[in-house]
């Protein structure tokens, strides 16, 4: 039996562990876990009132995006990740992952009720906007395919969907998109403005590095287990997805940074994207495509490369994040 399945009374036994990395992930998480009020954001008050228009423009931009968008995973986790997984590990990971999504949308509640933002206008931006509605209804578009539309992840077309939705939302939207607008709202303790605005996004940081680092086993496992649905046609069509991607956050960070802040422009972002971006695809296997170099290399500790597989030819896909993982299967 392999990491999919639908069967109700499957995976119900935890050991012995199938998946090392997925046990150790959840042993991560449940150390990393936190609470937004535990940090005191109500200190930084005094610069968001010194900050420019357009840099209080960037914050609240921000915040229109990441809220909705944390409970958008939610649900590509609740209805196109769990029901088709089988181990039990997996669920624990996953379900300590969507209180993670949860406790991130409260957060950024957090921060609405704290900065004198305009909550219509932040809540209305998703749909208003253009850039910000195209990321959201690529996003919408592979939950759709599956649940809506239905799925049999016992055929290779269910499984190649189920891949498509991990690209989705673990690569591309935890893996570039979010790590683009943590890399703007961390310029801000750059610059010694909002410096607990910038912890609380170090500890969101830190579950989305698990969330991905849970994505890209998945993905590979998945490609293990069912060598059929790895062809060079699926490759080419996973690998155009996240470039398309990168068309879309170039477009909505010149949305974010429309004049630029200091030190920070859309351009310099969006080189922070492809950047991104080439490391998402040598996570995967694929060659890098824009060949940029890092221009917030501050930012490194947040994006740390995971183990380097073949997409298409690994014989052994499992990260093991660290030495406990040998003693789970006990």
């Amino acid at each position: 039996m392999g990491i999919l399945g639908t069967g109700i009374q499957d995976g119900l036994l935890l050991k012995p562990v199938t998946y090392p990395w997925a046990m150790d992930l959840y042993d991560q998480a449940v150390a990393n876990t936190w609470f937004p009020n535990e940090i005191q954001l109500g200190e930084d008050l005094a610069d968001f009132h010194r900050m420019s228009d357009d840099e209080r423009h960037a914050l609240t931009y921000l915040m229109s995006y990441f809220n909705p968008n944390e409970l958008l995973v939610n649900k590509a986790l609740a209805f196109g990740v769990y029901p088709y997984v089988n181990a039990a590990e997996a669920h624990l990971y996953l379900a300590k992952q969507m209180w993670e999504e949860a406790n991130h949308c409260m957060a950024f509640e957090y921060v609405l009720e704290t900065f004198p933002v305009d909550r219509e206008a932040a809540y209305g931006a998703h749909v208003d906007v253009a850039s910000m509605a195209a990321k959201e209804e690529f996003e919408v578009r592979y939950i759709r395919r599956m649940t809506e539309q239905g799925l049999d992840i016992s055929t290779v077309a269910g499984k190649r969907d189920f891949v498509r939705n991990l690209v989705a939302y673990n690569v591309i939207l935890e893996g570039i998109w979010f790590y683009s607008g943590f890399m703007v709202a961390l310029s801000f303790r750059q610059r010694n403005l909002l410096r607990n605005f910038g912890s609380l996004i170090d500890w969101i940081v830190r579950d989305e590095s698990l969330h991905l680092k849970f994505g890209i086993n998945l993905i590979l496992t998945v490609l293990e287990e069912n060598p059929e649905v790895a062809t060079d046609e699926f490759a080419a069509e996973i690998r155009q997805m996240i470039l398309s991607a990168v068309d879309m956050e170039v477009a909505y960070n010149r949305d974010l940074l429309p004049r630029g802040i200091l030190g920070l422009n859309a351009e310099v972002v969006n080189d922070y994207v492809r950047y991104l971006t080439d490391r998402r695809l040598e996570e995967l296997g694929f060659e890098p495509e824009y060949h940029v170099a890092n221009p917030a290399k501050w930012m490194a500790t947040a994006n740390d490369t995971l183990q380097l597989v073949n997409f298409f030819e690994a014989t052994n896909t499992s990260y093991e994040v660290n030495a406990m993982a040998s003693r789970r299967g006990d």
